[in-house]
């Protein structure tokens, strides 16, 4: 079936009308599937005190979850690309429920080898965002891709949720019944997106095959500038609002306490969040390159400064939500690079190898942060320097690469 477009061959904007509406009901699924995805992290000192955790232990709780979701991102996005959202969105949703209670489980009877098990299973929450970005974007038109999936991006406020919400509800209804409303959440959003949603108009299922589609995804070169782009922007995101309420209960552990640190995470994640849509919006009429490297050298500075470890209060508040705007800036303006350096059949499968590059990027830090960690001195700084180096790294590759996009 032709969709229908204007004569340049670019989608009408009568036959998208309704988009907005579409991007945020997936948006807001996407927020339930990062509030399920996160669900350990904010729990971490709980389980840490009650199982008897060390630091290689706690930090592979905490990094399992991320590469399941990382992962499985490069199936779930290719995926997409034949079954379309709806069907996509409604799968991971269900599919992540029951992980949510194996948790509950693990906690309840205080076993780290069932928690570890079913931190892998919950990994598939955080395939959602593969979903989200090609079903995203099939509903604007290219000039308008960045500001689609930046909104849609937004739903990493999950993470905030999580944060906030998680130990709160452990706090005030128990364990066990706090992992029964995050399960209860996933199936109810399950089903208003499969009776609420539907696909771009212009949307076309692909039925070429999981392993060649790949394949041909990882033949293109702007899957791998992206990939190496996103793996720092974004896994810096997933990596500090994964191990923060670790890092700022170690490095801090008279100013902050556990609730504490939820609430300068939600801070964290919060600043990402509206960080992103502007930064894909930027991306549009800038041009998606010199959002990038404003991005990745904010990055590489707040790093150094959150290194020095500076006393508790303003400014280590205020250099974690630039650090975190930075990398919300950068996350916009990469997957506003995608659309317009990417053959449309093929946005799914690239978005899901970038995605996953991203999920990556998170887990390797909070493993990299505990086998550093010297507690002599009770510090993170090594760790910190590989993240200031690698990101310096990622500046000069950004400046190397060509721009699109860029509105006349």
């Amino acid at each position: 079936m032709t969709a229908p477009s204007t004569r340049a061959g670019t989608p009408s904007e009568a036959s998208l009308r309704g988009g907005l509406g579409q991007v945020l009901l997936a948006t807001l699924a996407s927020t339930i599937g990062f509030w399920a995805w996160m669900s350990i992290s904010p729990l971490q000192q709980t389980y840490a005190t009650e199982m008897g955790l060390d630091e290689g232990q706690i930090s592979l709780m905490l990094a399992t979850p991320v590469l399941v979701g990382a992962l499985g991102r490069i199936v779930i996005g290719a995926m997409t690309d034949r079954f379309g959202g709806r069907i996509m969105f409604t799968a991971v949703l269900l599919l992540s429920a029951p992980a949510v209670l194996l948790v509950a489980l693990a906690g309840s009877i205080q076993s780290f080898p069932l928690l570890i098990i079913s931190g892998f299973y919950l990994g598939v929450a955080g395939t959602i965002f593969a979903v989200g970005v090609p079903f995203s974007g099939a509903w604007f038109p290219p000039e308008r891709r960045g500001f689609a999936t930046g909104v849609f991006g937004m739903g990493m406020i999950g993470t905030a949720v999580s944060a906030l919400a998680t130990p709160g509800l452990a706090d005030s209804i128990g364990y066990l019944p706090t992992h029964f409303v995050i399960a209860g959440a996933l199936v109810v959003m399950a089903a208003l997106v499969w009776f609420l949603m539907r696909e771009s108009p212009v949307w076309e299922a692909n039925n070429e095959r999981l392993v060649p589609k790949v394949i041909g995804a990882l033949k293109l070169p702007v899957t791998w500038e992206m990939a190496f782009l996103y793996g720092i922007v974004f896994g810096g995101f997933v990596a500090f609002s994964n191990f923060l309420p670790k890092y700022l209960t170690t490095i801090y552990p008279d100013e902050v306490d556990a609730l504490g640190a939820g609430a300068r995470t939600a801070l964290f994640a919060a600043a990402a969040v509206v960080a992103r849509p502007i930064g894909g919006v930027l991306a549009d009429r800038l041009g998606p390159k010199i959002v990038s490297l404003v991005s990745l050298g904010g990055i590489v500075s707040l790093a150094y400064i959150v290194g020095q470890q500076p006393p508790e209060g303003i400014v280590t508040g205020v250099t974690f939500i630039l650090m975190a705007a930075a990398m919300g800036l950068g996350m916009g303006a990469v997957f506003a690079w995608i659309g317009p350096s990417t053959p449309k059949e093929k946005v799914g499968a690239v978005s899901g190898v970038v995605a996953a590059a991203g999920g990556l990027g998170g887990y390797f830090p909070p493993l990299v942060m505990g086998a550093t960690y010297s507690p002599e001195t009770n510090s993170y700084s090594l760790g910190l320097w590989l993240l200031v180096i690698v990101g310096a790294f990622a500046l000069v590759v950004a400046g190397m690469l060509r721009d699109v996009g860029r509105k006349s």
